[in-house]
């Protein structure tokens, strides 16, 4: 996906990831294909801020394209994930919960590439505000060789036993292919207004 099809709503995307490449060379490919959907198509990324594993080729490829790139990373993991430095914007914060504040305010949707346990704590964290009504911002699962299927299954299980039921259900997207993300993204947020997407006044103290 190498033009610009319209202007769109979402400016930045925050997009969660793993500090490592996992097993499959199919994560990493899918990695570089989107850091230059998001370059070619001017969007900016928001991520995690380090250098290495998935966070590092998503990064330096939105780079290697003409993208811009901000980085948002603990005091604490400057070392361990190796900062990536040559980002037009790295943000250092004092804790995680800053990290993950900054993330949600910079961003106008979200998407999980494959990860670990954080991958899946920051996606889930997102999901939570989507049900109690904090934010409206689209997210997405990049479903790469079904890597979030059992994932997907198990919020299936969750909402036929009725504890996501309700007022509690969210829309979650899920494209299996890197080309898809960018238009489910705009879609659903063509769909939302402005004014719904912020989160309220109130949150950030009672999160």
């Amino acid at each position: 996906m190498s033009k610009i099809e319209k202007p769109s709503k979402i400016g930045k995307i925050c997009v969660y990831c793993g500090s490592g490449p996992g097993t499959d060379p199919a994560f990493v490919e899918a990695a570089t294909a989107f850091g230059k959907v998001l370059a070619k198509n001017r969007i900016g990324l928001v991520y995690g801020g380090g250098s290495v594993g998935m966070m590092g080729t998503l990064a330096k490829s939105v780079l290697e394209h003409g993208g811009e790139v901000t980085g948002i990373i603990p005091e604490f993991l400057m070392t361990r994930e190796k900062a990536l430095r040559g980002t037009q914007n790295l943000i250092v914060t004092r804790n995680m919960h800053d990290r993950k504040q900054k993330m949600f305010e910079m961003a106008d949707a979200f998407v999980a590439l494959p990860g670990g346990v954080g991958t899946l704590e920051e996606l889930v964290e997102q999901l939570t505000w989507v049900q109690l009504g904090r934010h409206k911002k689209p997210v997405l699962l990049a479903n790469i060789n079904f890597f979030w299927q059992p994932l997907c299954a198990l919020l299936d299980h969750m909402k036929k036993l009725e504890f996501i039921r309700g007022d509690l259900d969210f829309d979650l997207l899920v494209a299996d292919k890197i080309e898809d993300i960018l238009p489910m993204l705009q879609k659903a947020a063509d769909a939302v207004p402005e004014a719904a997407k912020k989160m309220t006044a109130a949150a950030p103290d009672q999160m």
